[in-house]
């Protein structure tokens, strides 16, 4: 018996052509659960809209990991809080503050942040990557995704394990949203494939606080992570077939209002979100 007979591969018709796997962030599976009308405006619709400006709780989350993404490349014995302080003003941006004074505040608040950081809870760290891009591939989908750190650290049974971090600057998370977090999940399945080791433990970093909150997935909560992914992807990429056949965008990509359209990017293009909540100041979402 040969090996395409053996696979089944003689009774396929001729004519068959396999569907080419979704490929996905979890980014972008983030924002179809969301809301499937921004999931259009965002990745689909060209040209893309125009989009509004930046938010200062985004400059903000954008700074911080930079300066932790540079302070975690350089070697253990000079990441020190000055250094990761210095980063922090290395590539601070005034984009979205209400005004000088604001913005001066908050550059020392992360400065502070990461120094502190560097000194505590981030101490001792032992990253095997640094914004390290993973991706594995199921039979329905391709995840791949940036993730903030990998750790690597010894396992229960002498083997190392990776651990994903991922900083938090907004709000101090739980556990519970560790554990919730899908994107979280699906990091650690592609750091499993892409690197070749266990990876089962996910972690929130919060550096306004210090605080990290944990969460240990066994393979029975990553397969159920995994599993919903595959579902919105594909519906995702149905919907994305139906609008090129023609099919009415509105039907496909219905708005869901919510509290988070205030501060939406979009919600120019969106009579729904306008309705339902007045637009947000640019830094209204920033940490008290």
């Amino acid at each position: 018996m040969d090996a395409g007979t053996q696979l089944g591969l003689d009774a396929l018709d001729p004519d068959f052509v396999p569907r080419p796997l979704v490929r996905v962030t979890p980014a972008r599976l983030g924002t179809w659960a969301d809301c499937p009308r921004r999931y259009r405006l965002t990745y689909l619709d060209r040209p893309p809209p125009t989009r509004a400006g930046a938010r200062a709780a985004s400059t903000l989350g954008a700074v911080v990991h930079l300066a932790l993404r540079a302070l975690y490349a350089l070697p253990a014995l000079e990441r020190t809080p000055a250094a990761g302080a210095a980063f922090v003003d290395r590539y601070w941006s005034n984009e979205g503050f209400r005004d000088a004074a604001q913005a001066a505040a908050y550059r020392l608040r992360a400065t502070d942040w990461v120094a502190d950081y560097a000194a505590g809870s981030g101490a001792g760290a032992t990253p095997l990557a640094v914004e390290r891009w993973v991706t594995v591939a199921t039979p329905r989908i391709v995840v791949e995704g940036r993730v903030d750190r990998i750790d690597r650290r010894p396992g229960r049974d002498s083997r190392d394990e990776l651990v994903i971090v991922d900083y938090k600057t907004g709000r101090e998370p739980t556990s519970a949203d560790a554990r919730r977090s899908s994107a979280l999940a699906l990091y650690a399945l592609a750091a499993r494939h892409t690197v070749r080791l266990p990876c089962s433990r996910v972690e929130l970093h919060h550096l306004p606080t210090g605080e990290v909150v944990a969460a240990d997935h066994d393979d029975e909560s990553l397969r159920h992570h995994l599993a919903r992914a595959e579902d919105a992807a594909e519906e995702a990429a149905a919907a994305a077939e139906s609008l090129k056949s023609g099919d009415d965008p509105d039907v496909l990509f219905p708005a869901r209002p919510a509290p988070r359209c205030g501060a939406c990017d979009v919600r120019r293009h969106c009579p729904e979100g306008r309705a339902a909540v007045p637009e947000s100041q640019p830094w209204s979402s920033l940490v008290a």
